[in-house]
């Protein structure tokens, strides 16, 4: 049984064909590094993978870590149950230390739930122990496609300081951008051709966010999903419906830019997170604006941090002066702040949540949003934590977008 939450099942690609990709460091065999305590499954993989790819085996964590560190290594497959630590555990070091690096959970003590903290903590797929053949290999292959275009893209956004430029220089580097991602796309056979409701920079879009930071991804899935979830009981047309949830999908883009992520790097560490969020909303509002998207979506980029009460920022704007969408966007972001567990906090439950969100009602929210916000809640209370977090691939396209973009 597949349980999988980001890579799409149909692919141009033979499950078995000798697949190899770009990497960072020329053209070359991929290597993936299987971690596995059990000598049988891990043998079996490693039997099931050589003939396409250089594979590495370890049997603890502690010997994948010094594998890791000892040469490039494109994906790991990774066994949830380790005699030294848990898969998670690892998984975490992993994305600390080797953030690129792609990982698959494979184990046969997993559930929905174990699955869901996994991709919450960076995994990019999941698979249950017994596992098919031609299920392993095209998951594998999806990855490391995945990796070749994140990769890509992760070199572009530092190459290219083009792109938060002048609105000319601007213009021309998502053009470059534009048209390098889909001349990618033609030499891999894989289809990026829009789906007929969305804009069709959407996927790269969608890319860039991953390529940034997982995390940042999925939180912008799930900010989607809840301002979608608000839409819906609004009288919105399709058009507006559809500008919601892709601005609250894009709301952080600005949080994609090289100079701001670097200056995280400084000694002043919350002076630097104060001037990336404080620049976050302008820097994506500025950079979308060649791409010819909804005004709408560029309001909410720029406004998601305007409080009620005039006190947020960029521009302080107050109550009703702050646009109707940015202000349902607010709401939902700072409801997933409060229930994502994150290395300096725990999260709250559903039910903290919204009172610590009715609490500020009038002061950092729009009151009516806050009460039409709580009674989503309460409808909802039964499926919010699986739908939230679970993305879909639009059927033949190859980048991964929230379901609150297509499904309404």
């Amino acid at each position: 049984m597949k349980k999988d939450f980001s890579v799409p099942r149909q692919t141009g690609l033979s499950p078995t064909a000798n697949h190899t990709v770009f990497s960072g460091n020329g053209h070359r065999k991929p290597t993936i590094l299987v971690v596995d305590d059990e000598p049988g499954p891990r043998e079996a993989l490693k039997i099931i993978l050589h003939s396409s790819f250089d594979v590495c085996l370890a049997e603890t964590a502690a010997a994948a870590l010094r594998v890791l560190h000892a040469q490039p290594v494109d994906l790991v497959v990774l066994d949830q149950k380790l005699p030294d630590r848990s898969g998670i555990d690892l998984l975490q070091d992993i994305k600390r230390t080797h953030a690129h690096v792609e990982v698959i959970i494979i184990t046969g003590y997993g559930s929905l739930s174990s699955a869901l903290t996994a991709i919450h903590h960076g995994a990019a797929g999941y698979l249950l122990k017994p596992f098919n053949t031609n299920e392993l290999l095209a998951l594998v292959n999806h990855m490391l496609e995945k990796k070749r275009r994140l990769d890509f893209i992760r070199t572009f956004l530092r190459s290219s300081p083009e792109l938060w430029g002048s609105e000319e220089e601007t213009a021309r580097a998502w053009e470059t951008l534009k048209h390098d991602y889909r001349a990618m796309a033609i030499h891999a056979h894989e289809d990026i051709s829009p789906h007929p409701d969305l804009p069709d920079c959407l996927p790269l879009l969608s890319d860039i966010i991953e390529a940034t930071d997982r995390r940042l991804w999925s939180h912008s899935c799930r900010v989607s999903f809840y301002a979608g979830l608000i839409g819906t009981r609004l009288d919105l047309t399709d058009r507006d419906q559809r500008s919601l949830t892709i601005g609250a999908f894009l709301h952080d883009l600005g949080k994609t830019f090289p100079t701001l992520r670097g200056s995280l790097q400084e000694q002043n560490l919350s002076a630097c997170i104060m001037k990336t969020e404080k620049q976050h909303p302008l820097i994506g509002a500025s950079v979308i604006r060649p791409l010819e998207l909804p005004a709408e979506v560029s309001q909410i980029i720029l406004y998601h941090h305007e409080r009620w009460d005039g006190l947020g920022y960029p521009h302080g704007l107050k109550g009703e002066g702050i646009p109707y969408f940015a202000r349902i966007v607010s709401v939902s972001e700072a409801f997933d702040y409060m229930t994502v567990e994150a290395p300096d906090r725990s999260n709250l439950t559903i039910e903290e949540a919204a009172r610590g969100i009715s609490r500020e009602s009038g002061s950092f929210f729009d009151p009516s949003l806050v009460d039409l916000f709580v009674e989503v809640l309460t409808r909802h209370r039964a499926s919010l934590p699986p739908l939230a977090v679970t993305p879909v691939t639009v059927p033949g396209k190859l980048p991964t977008i929230p379901a609150s973009l297509i499904t309404q």
